[in-house]
């Protein structure tokens, strides 16, 4: 029961916020504008600076465990081809194998991961080297899906692997990644005042992003994609732990390791999953199913996925 409230108190509140968005557009506080603009600054302002700062926090050389790092890596390489393998046999509307590919294999790892590990073990332990391990590939990963499953590759060339690659280059995502590593590689320490800007800026790209989405909700169009958004949620939050977590068991990763794996897998995907799809030409309609539907959810199957692992004496 302590889990499961844990959980709640974790994912309802974005659910809040998210409803909250859909409530003041509903009733003309929120704009059509809003929704773009503030799309936009997150995309290209502030979840490119809370990845920098989340990474470049991260001392990557005095966390390194090779074993554990390398075991993140193949994982999220390995899931999000899988994902993206099975979105393009089971779906038949091809403008929405990007959003899925995305919305079913990444989740909120770096926001919720801290957390959880910080909850039931009493420190982070590995958390910050799986979010080394993952997070910038869960980025990058998103990039190409959604760059070569773009809506409207024929205007801006993105069937082009030359013009693809050059476009996942400028991503405002991989430059704020690239920037956190060389950060932290070279330990990099900002002054007071250019540390706390950093992080105000970084603190907003949640909340501006959550209430986006409610905003820009269309409930007639979300009810037509309701299938592919079970389907997708379904994969995040009970499949890929299905698959993936009786490998990490059978290697004998500790304690920390394990729950650290546990939100990597089977965390809700994330907010910034709209941002992107939004941003980059995929179905956006679809990924904000799949957030709400995972947010909705999780509090419910992380806490069986926890009791699992405890019966096992994982964690």
């Amino acid at each position: 029961m302590e889990n499961f409230i844990f959980s709640v108190n974790v994912t309802i509140p974005i659910f809040l916020i998210i409803l909250l968005g859909y409530i003041l557009r509903r009733f003309n506080f929120l704009t059509d504008e809003f929704v773009t603009v503030a799309n936009r600054y997150v995309f290209v302002v502030a979840l490119p600076v809370m990845l920098f700062t989340d990474i470049s926090e991260t001392d990557v050389r005095e966390d390194m465990n090779l074993k554990f790092f390398l075991y993140c890596l193949i994982v999220t390489v390995v899931m999000f081809f899988m994902v993206w393998g099975i979105a393009k046999l089971t779906i038949k509307d091809k403008s929405m194998i990007g959003a899925f590919a995305q919305a079913g294999a990444r989740g909120s790892a770096a926001v919720l991961g801290v957390a959880f590990v910080e909850n039931i073990c009493g420190s982070i332990g590995m958390t910050p080297l799986m979010i080394v391990a993952a997070v910038p590939f869960f980025n990058i990963l998103s990039v190409i899906i959604l760059v070569f499953n773009a809506n409207n590759k024929e205007e801006k060339n993105y069937g082009k692997i030359k013009d693809a690659c050059i476009n996942i280059i400028k991503n405002p995502i991989i430059i704020g990644i690239c920037l956190g590593l060389i950060a932290s590689l070279v330990k990099l320490n900002l002054p007071v005042i250019g540390d706390r800007t950093l992080d105000y800026i970084a603190r907003t790209a949640t909340p501006i992003a959550l209430i986006a989405i409610g905003a820009g909700f269309d409930t007639k169009e979300a009810i037509k994609k309701l299938k592919p958004a079970l389907g997708a949620s379904f994969i995040k939050l009970i499949g890929l732990p299905m698959i993936f977590l009786p490998i990490a068991y059978a290697i004998g990763f500790a304690e920390s390791e394990m729950v650290a794996i546990l939100i990597m897998l089977a965390s809700p995907t994330t907010v910034s999953c709209y941002i992107m799809a939004k941003n980059m030409d995929n179905d956006e309609v679809l990924t904000s199913n799949v957030v709400v539907l995972t947010t909705l959810f999780s509090s419910v199957t992380l806490t069986l996925w926890i009791f699992v692992l405890r019966s096992l004496g994982c964690i």
